[in-house]
């Protein structure tokens, strides 16, 4: 019985179709490269959105938005899904997952981790409310089922570039949030965006290195 359920437990595994969870670290599912909707009707169909369904996202859907935003696409290069400046890539990917805001994934903030497509539980609980506080209490954002923030640890690409290097990061953020947008609407899902937000009141929220300097929030789900 017990050698059943290991087999039972490597295939879930081996076909993406479970999660291997150890210290807070959850493996997402492999993401789909060939979606049903075309990039042209994903950029017609794009807009941002404010008002937001309770109705949770799946875990594949939250996979693919992770993936669309810093995924690997090259895996000998390790090139990402978004261009960055000397492939230095110092940006990082957090979601704020809503109570019920993903189906058997609790609250909580997590981590992407692109080189093992896997996400880091950062905290647990809804912080929603506590990201759009920061945002000058931007309390629509709390309604969406999952807020994304990006932050940029600026030394990894100013070490090479200096001072440049940080318009290039904000260069690369704009990349990541398009990818989110469209991805977004491939899914039959919608975004908004925010930038008017207190740095340090973020950070806190999300539990992030004091490093890790926030650029952009982008709430995600089904609009109403």
């Amino acid at each position: 019985m017990i050698w059943l359920s290991f087999i039972i437990g490597l295939a879930l595994v081996t076909h993406g179709w479970g999660q291997v969870e150890e210290k807070g670290v959850i493996r997402l599912s492999k993401p789909i490269y060939d979606g049903t909707a075309s990039v042209e009707r994903a950029i017609k169909k794009r807009r941002t959105i404010r008002d937001f369904r309770s109705k949770p996202l799946t875990m594949a859907q939250l996979s693919q938005l992770f993936w669309s935003a810093q995924g690997i696409t090259d895996e000998m290069m390790g090139f990402r899904a978004a261009p960055s400046a000397g492939a230095l890539y110092p940006l990082d990917v957090y979601a704020v997952v809503g109570d019920g805001g993903v189906e058997g994934l609790q609250s909580g903030i997590y981590h992407y981790q692109p080189g093992s497509h896997s996400i880091q539980l950062v905290g647990k609980g809804d912080r929603r409310q506590d990201v759009a506080g920061a945002a000058l209490w931007q309390m629509w954002m709390a309604k969406a089922p999952i807020i994304f923030v990006i932050t940029s640890e600026y030394e990894r690409i100013t070490s090479k570039y200096g001072k440049r290097g940080i318009r290039y990061a904000q260069i690369e953020v704009g990349h990541v949030g398009q990818n989110i947008f469209l991805q977004s609407g491939a899914l039959g899902l919608g975004a908004g965006i925010v930038g008017a937000f207190h740095d340090d009141a973020v950070n806190e929220a999300i539990g992030a290195p004091k490093a890790h300097k926030p650029l952009i929030i982008i709430p995600v789900g089904y609009r109403k």
